[in-house]
C-alpha cells in the first residue's frame, strides 16, 4: 500500500498548546501489541479517510491547499463543529471541517505529497468533494503498523535514530516490514520539544 509517509507537526492547530496538548481527536486505533520499554506499539488503523496534496511544490504549498480545503474551500453547504479552532482568511462557501492528528508527509522522491486525516465520522461519500482539482480524497483500510514513539522535534537525526530502533525491534519479533518509514508529529511549534508527541511509523504484514 501507498502509504503517505508522516509529517509535519500540526501546525493547523491552534489549540495546541506549549506544555504538549493538542487539544484535537487523534486518528483511531487499535493496539495489537505494546512494548512500554521502548515506546512502540503494534496497531491497526481500520479506516482513515485522507485529504491530500502534492508537495513537489514543497510543504508549505501542500499545507496551505489542505488548510484552505478544511477551512472551507469545499463543495458542501453544512458547517459542522469543530474539534479545534482553524481559522483562515479568504474563500468561505463551504463547510468547515475539524482537524484530527497527526499529519501525514509523504517523502516519495517521486510522488512526494501531505495528507490530513479527517475527523472519525467522516466516510468517502460525506467527505465533501475539494473544490481544488489536485487536492485528493482516499480511504486507507486495515493499516497495521508498528510506531515508535519519541519527543524533541522531528529532524532527520533524531528521525533516523528511532527509525534504526523500530526496524531492530520488528526484526528481534520477527515482523515482516513491507512499508517505507512513516514520520508523525502531533504537536504544534509552540509545544516545549521534549513534550512533543513524534512517531515513526513502518506497516508491517
Amino acid at each position: 500500500m501507498k502509504v503517505l509517509i508522516v509529517v509535519l507537526v500540526a501546525l493547523f492547530i491552534s489549540g495546541c498548546s506549549v506544555f504538549g496538548d493538542n487539544g484535537v481527536e487523534s486518528a483511531p486505533y487499535t493496539v495489537i501489541h505494546s512494548d512500554d520499554a521502548n515506546q512502540i506499539d503494534v496497531r491497526n488503523y481500520e479506516s482513515m479517510i485522507l485529504v491530500s496534496a502534492s508537495s513537489k511544490d514543497g510543504d508549505n504549498s501542500a499545507f496551505r491547499k489542505l488548510f484552505k480545503y478544511i477551512a472551507g474551500e469545499n463543495k458542501g453547504t453544512q458547517e459542522i463543529a469543530m474539534t479545534a479552532p482553524v481559522f483562515i482568511d479568504g474563500n468561505d462557501q463551504g463547510r468547515e471541517i475539524a482537524m484530527t492528528a497527526p499529519v501525514f508527509m509523504s517523502d516519495s522522491v517521486d510522488e512526494p505529497s501531505m495528507s490530513f486525516v479527517m475527523p472519525s465520522d467522516f466516510t468517502l461519500a460525506t467527505t465533501p468533494e475539494p473544490l481544488d482539482a489536485s487536492v485528493t480524497i482516499s480511504e486507507v483500510k486495515n493499516y497495521k503498523v508498528a510506531a515508535i514513539k519519541f519527543s524533541g522535534t522531528l529532524r532527520r537525526g533524531n528521525v533516523e535514530e528511532h527509525t534504526l530502533i523500530l526496524r531492530n525491534w520488528l526484526d528481534s519479533n520477527g515482523y515482516e516490514q513491507i512499508g517505507a518509514p512513516v514520520k508523525a508529529g502531533y504537536n504544534g511549534p509552540l509545544t516545549i520539544p521534549f513534550l512533543r508527541h513524534n512517531e515513526v511509523l513502518i506497516e508491517i504484514k
